[in-house]
Parts: C-alpha cells; sequence; structure tokens
C-alpha cells in the first residue's frame, strides 16, 4: 500500500494585485519586516512598493539588497546581520530564487545555533520567524518549497538545504511582477521550472498527488514557455508560467528533484551558470541515461501523450523518445547554450569533473532517479556534455 508525505506553504494568493489582498495576512506576521530583495528589484520600484503596504498598516521595514549573484554563506550572513540589528520579527523575501533562498536561511540562522553548514544533510527546525515569499520570476518554485541553495565559500560546493519549517507562511504570487524580466531569465527559470515537474513526475518519490501538479505544470510549460521568451509582455504566458513554476515547487517538496538537478549544483558553484540554465544544459542527456529506470520508459511516454508529442497506441520506448526529441527541440528554440557556447573553459571542467561528480552524489539527488546512478555515470554524462 503506497504511502506518502504531502505538505505546502498554508496559504498561496495568485494573481494580479495579489500583494494588496495579501496584506491583512501579512499584518499579522509582526511589526518590522526584513525585504530581502535585489538591486534591479529595489530599482524598479517594487521593494518600495512592498514597504507602501506595510506602511499603511502600521508595519515599518528595511530593505537588504545586496546580492551580486546566487546565494552564498557570506551574502546570509551579511542579510542575518542587518536582520539582528535592525530587530526585525519577520523576513519578505521578494525577487527571483537568491532574494528568496538567502530569506529561508536568514529565518533559520536568526535561531539556529552554530554556522549554516552545521546543518548540512540535517532536517533544519525550530521557532523560525515567519516567511512571506514574492516570486518575481517564474522558475525557482522557492515560494513553494521547504528547500533552499547557498554555496559554501570555503568548499565551494553548491549545498541543498531542507525542513518544515523552512516553508513560507504566506506565497503571494502575482505574475505581473514577471513581465519585466529580460529572456535570458524567462529562459533560466522557466527550465528550471520545467526540470522540476519532469524530475518530480519521474522521481522514486513521485506520488498520486504530486503527479496531478507534475503533468499539469509540464503541459503549461511547454505551451507557454516560448511564447513568454518571444513576447515578454504576453500577459496569458507569463501567468500561464507563473502558475506553472508554482506547481513545479510544490512537486519538488513532495517528490524532490534526480538526477538533473544533483549535476547542475556544481556547474553552478564551480563556473558560475545560472541555475536554470545548467539544468537546460544537461537535462536531455541526463533524461535519455535515465530512461531505461524501472517505470521510467511509462512515466516519459505519459509526459509525452499529456504533451501532444505521442499517441496512446504507442509503445512506451517510442513514446518516451518523442519526449526527449520534444525536449530538444525546446531547449534549440529557447537558445539553450552549450558548455563551448556559454564560454566555459572545457580543460578547466575536465579537471573538475571528479569534485562535481562526487558533489553530485553527495547532495542525495541523484538517488531519487528510477535508475541506480554511480560516479562514472555522472562523469560520463559530464563528459558529453563538455565534448558537444
Amino acid at each position: 500500500i503506497m504511502s506518502f508525505n504531502f505538505t505546502c506553504a498554508p496559504r498561496t494568493i495568485f494573481g494580479e494585485g495579489a500583494l494588496e489582498i495579501a496584506a491583512p495576512y501579512i499584518a499579522d506576521f509582526g511589526k518590522k519586516a526584513l525585504i530581502v530583495t535585489g538591486k534591479i528589484i529595489t530599482k524598479t520600484g517594487l521593494a518600495a512598493k512592498v514597504q507602501d503596504v506595510l506602511s499603511v498598516r502600521g508595519i515599518s521595514s528595511v530593505v537588504f539588497n545586496d546580492l551580486p549573484g546566487e546565494p552564498d554563506d557570506k551574502m546570509i550572513d551579511a542579510a542575518l546581520s542587518v536582520f539582528k540589528s535592525e530587530k526585525c520579527d519577520f523576513i519578505i523575501g521578494l525577487g527571483g530564487g537568491t532574494p528568496l533562498d538567502t530569506a529561508k536561511a536568514v529565518a533559520a540562522m536568526a535561531v539556529l545555533p552554530g554556522k549554516l553548514s552545521d546543518y548540512t544533510g540535517k532536517e533544519m527546525s525550530g521557532d523560525f520567524a515567519p516567511l512571506v515569499l514574492i516570486p518575481t520570476t517564474a522558475g525557482t518554485g522557492s515560494e513553494a518549497t521547504k528547500f533552499f541553495v547557498y554555496t559554501d565559500t570555503a568548499t565551494d560546493a553548491k549545498l541543498l538545504m531542507k525542513g518544515d519549517a523552512l516553508l513560507p507562511k504566506l506565497a503571494v504570487i502575482d505574475y505581473t511582477y514577471t513581465i519585466s524580466s529580460p529572456v535570458s531569465i524567462t529562459v533560466a527559470t522557466g527550465m528550471d521550472a520545467l526540470t522540476h515537474a519532469v524530475e518530480a513526475y519521474t522521481s522514486k518519490k513521485a506520488n498520486p498527488v504530486t503527479d496531478i501538479y507534475c503533468l499539469d505544470a509540464i503541459k503549461r510549460i511547454f505551451k507557454y514557455l516560448p511564447a513568454a521568451a518571444k513576447d515578454g509582455n504576453d500577459r496569458t504566458a507569463r501567468e500561464q508560467m507563473a502558475l506553472a513554476a508554482y506547481e513545479a515547487g510544490v512537486c519538488i517538496n513532495n517528490s524532490s528533484v534526480t538526477l538533473v538537478h544533483g549535476m547542475s549544483r556544481p556547474i553552478g558553484a564551480l563556473f558560475h551558470v545560472p541555475h536554470g540554465i545548467s539544468n537546460a544544459m544537461l537535462i536531455t542527456e541526463c533524461l535519455r541515461f535515465a530512461l531505461d529506470g524501472e517505470g521510467a520508459e511509462e512515466r516519459f511516454a505519459k509526459i509525452a501523450e499529456e504533451i501532444g508529442e505521442a499517441e496512446k497506441t504507442d509503445s512506451p520506448s517510442c513514446a518516451s523518445k518523442k519526449f526527449l526529441g520534444a525536449l530538444e527541440r525546446l531547449t534549440k528554440t529557447l537558445e539553450v547554450p552549450s558548455l563551448r557556447e556559454y564560454g566555459i573553459d572545457l580543460e578547466k571542467f575536465a579537471g573538475s569533473e571528479e569534485k562535481m561528480a562526487s558533489d553530485a552524489l553527495a547532495s542525495g539527488s541523484p538517488a531519487n532517479t528510477r535508475k541506480a546512478v554511480i560516479k562514472e555515470d555522472i562523469i560520463a554524462i559530464y563528459d558529453r556534455l563538455r565534448l558537444a
């Protein structure tokens, strides 16, 4: 008999004007907010808009926006220092994956003793400061998950941290905030969301509830990501992608990611490739490898059917290959670069493959793949990527 444990944020408010609808709920979380965001979001005036919404309800706030890249322990420590010195009592993450993940880390470390790396591989738990997460990209799904990723600067390892206490009290998703995202961000975050949904659907931890979210997200992304990339002002495409990214976040929160994410994080840590792009570089080769895992062909075949690439009469082998073909065409349409085209030093990459493979395995994500994965398999996929 199947058993599974399903969790999600206790409240999500979705749609145009979601922030104003959410304001009465936010007012219950405290009297002073730390708003963790980026410099670009600050320049657009969105951080000030959030401050205004808080101010009307008698809530003061301070903005921390010193986030020059993807999160690392130094950025998190700097944000934590502001949270403590300003005596804030709750946190709003506003932006893409970096501010949302940083907000989660601050919420945890404001309570927990020691340093962040002490909690590697452990469940982070405690009475954390309330979290409100407001995404401005459609991709990371961080607003729906109990995870965050950061780079430990001492080891150059990108670490996945987890804990049910990291789920936000409130997710606020207004697709109009994504309209200003440039094509590069739209593609990177959209491919991240697709990777989440496909990996969660084909993970060993997949369950009937997440399957519904996964397939729905995958269909939306195949249909609307090319449209959002082609015309950032396409409001229908932006709305559909915001919903798909949230659905995909719910998926990985419960069914987890697999080989693609395991191999992607080390590329991001060592070569500073945006997370969604390293996923997109890897996804086809990783899934080609995963196809002959137990029950995997049937799962990939079902995706092919759902996106209209295969007929019910197709064999699982034939349909699953049609899905890979559709995936390759999507990455070409979106102009996902190869390692060479991205400008990565291929000699350095070759010399790093051993470490990256070890870090990928250590993350635990490859173990969720339906096919057993060993270090040599990971190195072989890195090799194919490097030689492409």
